[in-house]
């Protein structure tokens, strides 16, 4: 071995052993996964998810997490300020308020260096906020490529250990986001996956009909997950490589549930459930599985906060999961509040949903006359569109994702994919008026907008007025002028 190559060495350990007692943190995003298509969440096919369920053997894996807003933008800006949406201003694709502490500048001012891979103006809550490592996604082969992601973290881990400096690293993946991966025809820039999916491979979501048509996308949509399993294999080795694994909380999420009907920008059971595991070598003990406490995404800030010793604001929405990663049990966390504001360029769609391990409550204030817009429909909705015109049951299930009724209730226990709505049947009065007022209680407390909408839901023009103050008025659409012939 080179003299040259033994001073490396010799330097690089030195440098990590003079940030040993400073945790590392790596936050690893999917970008629309399906909670249950890892294998260690009962995935299918088997082998789909093989570098992720290696990694969940040496984790902690929550069974109750839950993202609090079922899209990426407001996601993200959750999980970067720690506060609920309309609290830190950030309700759809927009920066949070001026003035509203995120992780970004109270790491850098703890002595942290920052870093990010991808989504990288969906991960800044606020606009003046700055990276101290920024790679996007065209910088990431469209942001789908394995390879890619590995050597920039590489190049990240290496900057860490020359301004000998602990690291807040985010890394986001785009996969399996649409478009999905159709090997004819792949992006400009993406890689392909380990292995490629068929029809006949698929097993198809309950929230969803199985239809050729379903079942043809699908398969594209395990392409791209096999890809981000790639990707998140690829960011993993990286890290064991660099020597920081040992002392590095890893944490892997999705941003919110799959790009199709019934799931992604909405608040049904699938649409916020998120698979979550973490690792930390140092600190916590391996093969821990949490299947009785809901955590959600305003608890990652207050985390990261208390495991770095860097200071913060003291009136975040959510609580550490420290203990919890101690394997102690945690009194409050019995309930998740999950919420919808905007979506990308659409008027105002508000809900408000609460859940526990038995049933889920959704409120929607936007009115049941307008149609419920959603760019994430692609071939499925065509197959049920076109399935629609012969089987009733999968008509009305259209009709309720394009025109939602002001009220739902599940039996999430035994109805996890929503499909009956008990808000009308008398047997489950108690319970809904019990939901319906444990959601106040969390909406006085945030001092959330909608509660003026939620108290007088019954009238119509009270509701529409709020709407109004809180979103603004909707911006009418123009209408094109047709050429004359």
């Amino acid at each position: 071995m080179k003299l040259s190559t033994i001073l490396v060495m010799l330097f690089s350990s030195i440098m990590l052993s003079a940030n040993d007692s400073k945790v590392n943190i790596l936050l690893f995003t999917a970008d629309d996964l399906h909670s249950e298509s890892l294998g260690v969440y009962g995935g299918m096919p088997q082998d789909l998810t093989p570098n992720l369920d290696k990694f969940a053997s040496q984790r902690i894996q929550f069974q109750k997490a839950h993202v609090n807003v079922a899209i990426c933008y407001p996601c993200r800006t959750v999980i970067g300020t720690g506060l609920y949406s309309h609290r830190s201003g950030g309700m759809g694709f927009m920066p949070s308020h001026p003035g509203v502490p995120n992780v970004i500048d109270l790491m850098k001012k703890g002595g942290y260096m920052t870093g990010i891979l991808g989504k990288q103006a969906h991960s800044t809550p606020k606009p003046t906020s700055s990276w101290d490592f920024a790679f996007d996604q065209k910088d990431l082969g469209n942001g789908r490529s394995p390879k890619l992601y590995k050597q920039r973290s590489k190049d990240f881990f290496d900057k860490c250990k020359k301004e000998n400096k602990p690291f807040y690293f985010m890394v986001n993946s785009h996969d399996p986001h649409r478009p999905y991966c159709y090997p004819e025809k792949l992006l400009k820039g993406a890689e392909m996956p380990s292995k490629v999916y068929k029809p006949e491979d698929v097993s198809i979501p309950g929230f969803l009909p199985d239809l050729p048509g379903v079942r043809q996308e699908y398969a594209a949509y395990l392409n791209s997950t096999r890809r981000l399993d790639d990707t998140f294999g690829a960011v993993i080795q990286g890290l064991e490589e660099s020597g920081y694994a040992e002392n590095t909380l890893v944490m892997f999420m999705s941003d919110n549930g799959i790009a199709m009907p019934f799931a992604k920008c909405n608040t049904w059971f699938y649409s916020s459930r998120t698979p979550l595991l973490l690792r930390w070598p140092k600190a916590i003990k391996a093969g821990q599985n949490d299947d009785s406490h809901f955590v959600s995404t305003i608890d990652f800030l207050p985390t990261f906060l208390e495991i770095t010793g860097v200071n913060g604001p003291s009136d975040l929405d959510g609580k550490s999961l420290t203990s919890l990663l101690k394997g102690h049990n945690q009194e409050g966390r019995e309930f998740v509040f999950t919420q919808i504001d905007k979506k990308a360029g659409s008027a105002a769609v508000p809900m408000r949903a609460i859940q526990n391990h038995k049933f889920g409550y959704i409120y929607n204030a936007f009115k049941e006359e307008d149609r419920y817009r959603n760019n994430n429909e692609g071939l499925t909705m065509k197959a049920m569109e076109e399935a629609a015109k012969t089987d009733k049951t999968i008509a009305d299930r259209i009709q309720l994702f394009r025109h939602r009724i002001k009220e739902e209730f599940y039996d999430i226990e035994k109805d996890p994919n929503c499909l009956n709505n008990l808000i009308d049947n008398p047997e489950y009065k108690t319970q809904i008026e019990s939901f319906k007022a444990k959601l106040a209680v969390n909406m006085k407390a945030t001092k959330d907008p909608i509660l003026k909408a939620f108290e007088n839901m019954d009238d119509r023009t009270i509701v529409d007025q709020v709407i109004i103050d809180t979103y603004g008025k909707p911006v009418a659409k123009k209408k094109k002028n047709k050429k004359k012939k």
